[in-house]
């Protein structure tokens, strides 16, 4: 987070309202002042045709789970990729998807008419100026300001963890960690790995398929199994999921599969908090090594910060606990950092 060139250095208007976004690639949460929270899966879908268009009541775009699980009857976009949004590329609409995306959060947490939007927006550690003035962009003629943090960052400040602490929040198209040493994070203090949800799901699928080459599998599927059963740790009870065979529903055992596709996330969010911890202060690092917190979908794997205690043990230890509110700790922060900022750290949006 740094202050912005252009600024309003006038007092925030009595009528605004501070939100918060986690804009992410699988599920975008939003937090407002009012005392609402909203999430939808980050999907956006046009009717194709006439025939689609009447089938889904008239509505003209369609959102989240629902535009899922209507996707046979739409353009659909999922429009965050590994964090950021994705280039338009051969008539995409990407941008117009996210710009929709962030339109329908902020309608979810139901602005009072004449309302000033003050929206904090997530992105990725190592999110680039281009994916930074694309958030902006797309804010336009929803928010009246907006200012852009990174996710890991928003977290902490959520928490109320602005010093002696490393966040790892495990998105779905990357896993960004940051240390925390009382002020506002720099480059250095600050990873993003694109080891993250996404892999472990393309994981899943090569490992389902190879086991099991006459079962059916989609990536929905793949995801759904990952979010009800996902987990690294031994000795879990055996977990048997329906895939179609021939189109007959047949139980398979996943078991293994699920647990060695969450695992690859073990190893580079090692490597990233080590990296971290090492390059830091030498006086400060074991309180950092006791202070690791881990966020986002997939810290919700069973197991997953036993097994990164249980790695960290040969670089020194480390005492690694769960966010309490995983899905939205990003939204969460970014609410609190509206709130506390002064005008100077805020872009005016005209």
């Amino acid at each position: 987070m740094s202050k912005n060139v252009t600024t309003d250095d006038s007092a925030t208007p009595e009528n605004a309202l501070f939100i918060g976004i986690d804009l992410g690639t699988s599920r975008s949460a939003i937090s407002a002042a009012n005392g609402l929270r909203k999430n939808v899966e980050s999907y956006v879908g046009w009717p194709k045709d006439a025939v689609s268009l009447k089938h889904l009541g008239g509505r003209d775009i369609i959102f989240g789970k629902d535009a899922l699980d209507n996707r046979l009857s739409l353009d659909l976009y999922r429009p965050l990729g590994i964090g950021v949004i994705q280039e338009d590329k051969d008539g995409s609409r990407n941008l117009e998807a996210a710009k929709e995306l962030i339109n329908y959060l902020v309608e979810m947490v139901e602005p009072a008419r004449g309302e000033q939007v003050y929206g904090v927006v997530g992105v990725p550690s190592e999110a680039s100026g281009k994916n930074k003035e694309d958030i902006i962009e797309v804010t336009k003629g929803i928010f009246d300001a907006v200012m852009i943090c990174t996710e890991p960052f928003c977290v902490a400040y959520g928490l109320d963890r602005t010093s002696d602490v490393l966040v790892v929040d495990i998105g779905a198209g990357t896993t960004d960690l940051v240390r925390m040493h009382g002020t506002v994070p720099g480059p250095e203090d600050q990873l993003s790995l694109d080891i993250a949800g996404d892999a472990v799901d393309t994981k899943m699928m090569e490992l389902i398929k190879k086991k099991y080459p006459t079962a059916s599998v989609s990536m929905n599927m793949i995801k759904r199994f990952k979010e009800q059963y996902g987990f690294v740790h031994s000795g879990n009870d055996k977990i048997e999921v329906e895939m179609p065979v021939n189109g007959k529903p047949t139980k398979h055992d996943v078991t293994d599969e699920i647990r060695d596709a969450c695992s690859i996330l073990i190893e580079p969010i090692v490597e990233g908090i080590h990296k971290l911890i090492a390059t830091f202060d030498p006086e400060f690092q074991d309180r950092l090594r006791d202070n690791i917190i881990l966020a986002g979908g997939g810290g919700l794997m069973r197991g997953l910060n036993k097994a990164i205690e249980d790695k960290l043990e040969r670089v020194g230890g480390a005492k690694v606990t769960v966010v309490e509110e995983p899905l939205y700790s990003g939204s969460n922060g970014g609410l609190k950092l509206a709130m506390d900022m002064p005008m100077d750290y805020w872009q005016q949006l005209k």
